[in-house]
């Protein structure tokens, strides 16, 4: 029976290690090459504790068993079934040269690979998404570059990252929203031809005066002011009735009836429930972002 492994990829300190991997189809660990990799002799025991216990579960990994990429705040890349391991010292192989290497290592970082074949009708079907993991529904085995995950089947972390709803962005939540919503603010006209910032009010993150924020305010070309919301994933009744919310706040405060559009990074599909809910009045215009503006 075929194992499932944790990999963490340090895509905070490696912006782009997790494509990286994708496209070199494998996972790799990193420590000093010199340090020694045959997996058939002793584990020299003045090496650092976390390249022991790296080591060791590195030799206990199979061919065939799963690998799932892991990612900072509970979120996963993919899942990938191991077809080889980079076993003898010769063929270290490092992602990262000496001259970006967080530590500037001699030999550079990240060069202890583990070869995979990648599942791509597993997750999102676009590598600037990831799968976010929800609450209830997480690895109990948090710790350490590499672990051996018990507490969840593959099948079950399947089903979980083929639930678009679960589906993020890379960049994360607040970073990307927040560039999102900046860039937008600064170039309305990429959103629609004619935008333009709001004229009285402060475009970014309008302040309402029961104190909640809107996070983009514009006018368009006949006059009429345009909220604009911007979330990272596919969006959601909430994220409709949110937005209404805020257009309603507007609609009181200036006696007018603004239009609402919600921009959102998640996949090209959307549900018939958030269809139909934007299509409720007052509507809702939904605009996928993709590259279109970053």
């Amino acid at each position: 029976m075929s194992t499932l492994w944790r990999i963490y990829c340090m895509e905070n300190e490696y912006p782009g290690m997790w494509q990286r991997w994708f496209k070199e189809q494998c996972v790799a660990v990193g420590w000093a090459s010199q340090w020694g990799y045959p997996l058939d002799g002793e584990i020299d025991g003045n090496k650092p504790q976390a390249w022991r216990n790296a080591r060791k579960k590195i030799k206990n990994m199979a061919i065939g068993d799963y690998v799932v990429v892991a990612l900072r705040n509970y979120r996963v890349g993919c899942i990938g079934q191991i077809t080889g391991k980079a076993i003898r010292d010769d063929e270290w192989d490092p992602l990262v040269p000496r001259s970006l290497a967080i530590k500037d290592m001699e030999d550079g970082d990240m060069g202890r690979r583990i070869f995979v074949r990648w599942e791509l009708t597993t997750g999102p079907d676009n590598q600037d998404l990831v799968v976010q993991l929800p609450e209830g529904k997480r690895f109990k085995e948090v710790m350490g570059t590499v672990a051996k995950i018990s507490s969840m089947k593959v099948d079950q972390l399947r089903k979980i990252m083929n639930d678009p709803k679960n589906w993020v962005n890379l960049l994360g939540k607040f970073g990307y929203e927040k560039t999102l919503s900046d860039y937008i603010g600064n170039y309305p006209n990429r959103l629609e031809d004619g935008l333009l910032p709001y004229s009285y009010r402060k475009t970014r993150e309008n302040r309402f005066k029961d104190g909640s924020r809107s996070d983009v305010l514009l006018i368009d070309r006949s006059n009429r002011a345009v909220v604009v919301e911007c979330k990272q994933h596919s969006p959601s009744v909430d994220n409709i009735k949110q937005l209404r919310r805020y257009m309603k706040r507007l609609q009181r405060e200036t006696g007018k009836d603004p239009r609402g559009i919600l921009v959102h990074g998640g996949a090209p599909k959307i549900s018939p429930e958030v269809i139909t809910e934007a299509e409720r009045p007052p509507r809702v215009e939904i605009v996928r972002e993709v590259a279109r503006f970053l």
